[in-house]
């Protein structure tokens, strides 16, 4: 693993931080409950990362997910991303995901259709699951059939998933009636 240096910084859903290689982003946390919190989360999935400030391209990428998580129009697929450590299938997932833009949405099977196999859906489902970096490669915005809304493995699970849907202004299959709500998970 390389040597890896990172921050915790504010959003407006709450502390995020992001771990950063001399390639790029490395890797970004979602909030935890706490700044504490994430931190912790942070330094128990890279304990070899030190807290540091970042160079001038990854200050530039937290500005635009602080942004981006404002509900500002912004796309991060410009971000630089170490991935030499990523399973060549889960590469394939990530760039089709990093191409869906703000505030739309595809499903684990179109995914799956694009990378040539409606079959690899769960396979993709999975790949999302391990993404090292949610929000820059947005498996948030990966849903699953019918409008279901699928997994998402950050803390608050899909609740945070519809946030940020929210806050992108996406509308899962297509514009409704009850487009100025807010998406909600479904109750059980």
């Amino acid at each position: 693993m390389p040597a890896l240096d990172f921050i915790i910084f504010d959003t407006a859903i709450g502390a995020c931080g992001v771990a950063w290689s001399a390639r790029g982003v490395y890797a970004v946390q979602l909030p935890e409950a706490t700044r504490e919190a994430t931190r912790a989360r942070l330094i128990k999935r890279y304990p070899q990362a030190l807290e540091a400030q970042p160079p001038s391209a990854i200050r530039a990428a937290i500005e635009d997910i602080v942004a981006l998580l404002a509900g500002e129009p912004r796309n991060l697929a410009g971000i630089v991303i170490d991935d030499e450590a990523t399973p060549d299938f889960n590469k394939r997932v990530y760039a089709i995901a990093r191409k869906i833009p703000p505030g739309d949405t595809l499903t684990y099977g179109e995914i799956a259709e694009r990378l040539g196999d409606k079959a690899l859906s769960r396979a993709v489902g999975q790949a999302l699951g391990e993404n090292p970096c949610p929000i820059v490669m947005p498996c948030h915005r990966v849903l699953a059939a019918n409008g279901k809304t699928g997994g998402f493995s950050a803390a608050g699970g899909v609740d945070t998933k519809l946030k940020i849907l929210s806050i992108e202004n996406a509308q899962p299959g297509g514009p409704t009636l009850f487009d100025h709500l807010p998406l909600q998970a479904r109750q059980r």
